[in-house]
């Protein structure tokens, strides 16, 4: 393992209440380094963030305990790192991220920062270590994991986690679509939804969620965390309540972030079966991202998917013209939910391995 380089400081940074002040200045720069990180990656800006949604992301609450430190290196910004503890009754799992500019790899400053998180997840008695990274495409050999579903070329990322002890347990398949070329086709899918799905209608909202929906919401939510397809990855079991919802919604006020929430009512129980979130920051001409999406076990056969995506594609380009595209991640094992994509017309931009490794025991 290389020495770091002299000048390297990992400084703890402080969640300010707001981004006034130094405090603040940190969480710019916080956000600044993360931008630019992901644009190298990806070779565009369509995943920036604006500072009010990290800062958002970052406040504490009872669901997480999330700490971050920017990288510095002879004074200069050059990375973050984080690690989230969910506080799930007997969580065993915590989630760390190494990000770094190109600039500073290969110096032993991602193997340090690693080592660091590390320590702190077994210390907090997390013994399970899972993050993602993305794999731009490139020729070459490619690892594959155990469910089968897709690969990744064993570049730079791959091997480091590799040496590190990492396994690939899964990768997600990040899908782009043009809003404005897909609306004709969206429409005319839409109505074929809805002619399949007769005893369901759609309901949508942004903002605070409407009281008659709540439960239904964090409900879904909650089965999020078990039903989404996780490969050999610990997921926690999610408990999500009216407040865990007024918290979120609060949150994302705060961000300057707009959710359109789209859900399909299940007519004859009156209960809701199936949603998804669109998301964009303060800058309504950026990218649009996906939040959840899920149609509840019970629900399914009625093309619910399908309707819930057309009815908030649909929506959102009457609420969000400017917006250009929109990004959503799944994982290649979920042929449901890429089938419907794929239908639609989104077309794949990257992949992503989820990694994991367990911590050996004191």
């Amino acid at each position: 393992m290389r020495t770091p380089p002299p000048g390297l400081v990992f400084r703890r940074l402080e969640v300010p209440t707001d981004l006034e002040g130094p405090a603040g200045d940190d969480f710019r720069a916080f956000t600044a380094v993360r931008n630019a990180i992901y644009a190298e990656i990806a070779g565009n800006h369509d995943e920036d963030a604006d500072p009010a949604e990290i800062l958002a992301s970052y406040r504490p609450h009872e669901h997480a305990d999330k700490r971050a430190w920017l990288v510095e290196l002879d004074g200069e910004v050059v990375g973050r790192l984080a690690v989230n503890f969910p506080q799930e009754e007997g969580s065993r799992t915590s989630y760390p991220f190494v990000e770094l500019l190109r600039a500073v790899w290969g110096r032993g400053i991602g193997s340090a920062a690693l080592t660091l998180l590390e320590d702190l997840s077994a210390e907090n008695g997390r013994p399970v270590v899972q993050l993602w990274a993305e794999h731009p495409d490139a020729p070459g050999a490619r690892i594959t994991p155990p469910t089968g579903y897709g690969s990744v070329p064993d570049d730079h990322v791959a091997r480091f986690f590799a040496h590190r002890g990492y396994r690939l347990e899964q990768i997600e398949r990040k899908s782009v679509l043009d809003l404005a070329a897909s609306a004709e086709r969206v429409a005319a899918l839409h109505e074929q939804a809805r002619a399949a799905s007769g005893g369901y209608r759609v309901v949508s909202w942004a903002g605070t969620t409407p009281p008659e929906f709540v439960e239904g919401y964090a409900w879904m939510k909650s089965r999020m965390s078990t039903d989404a397809p996780s490969a050999d990855l610990e997921i926690d079991e999610e408990a999500w309540d009216a407040a865990r919802i007024a918290e979120e919604d609060a949150d994302q006020e705060a961000a300057g972030q707009l959710v359109l929430v789209t859900a399909a009512v299940h007519e004859v129980s009156g209960e809701l079966a199936a949603f998804t979130e669109l998301v964009i920051g303060p800058d309504r001409g950026a990218a649009t991202l996906q939040g959840d999406t899920l149609v509840l076990r019970e629900h399914r056969g009625h093309r619910l998917g399908l309707l819930v995506k057309t009815a908030s594609l649909l929506e959102w380009r009457r609420r969000v013209p400017g917006s250009p595209r929109q990004l959503t991640w799944n994982a290649e094992e979920n042929r449901p939910m890429l089938s419907i994509n794929e239908l639609i017309g989104y077309v794949p931009a990257a992949y992503i391995g989820a990694w994991k490794k367990e911590l050996p025991a004191d």
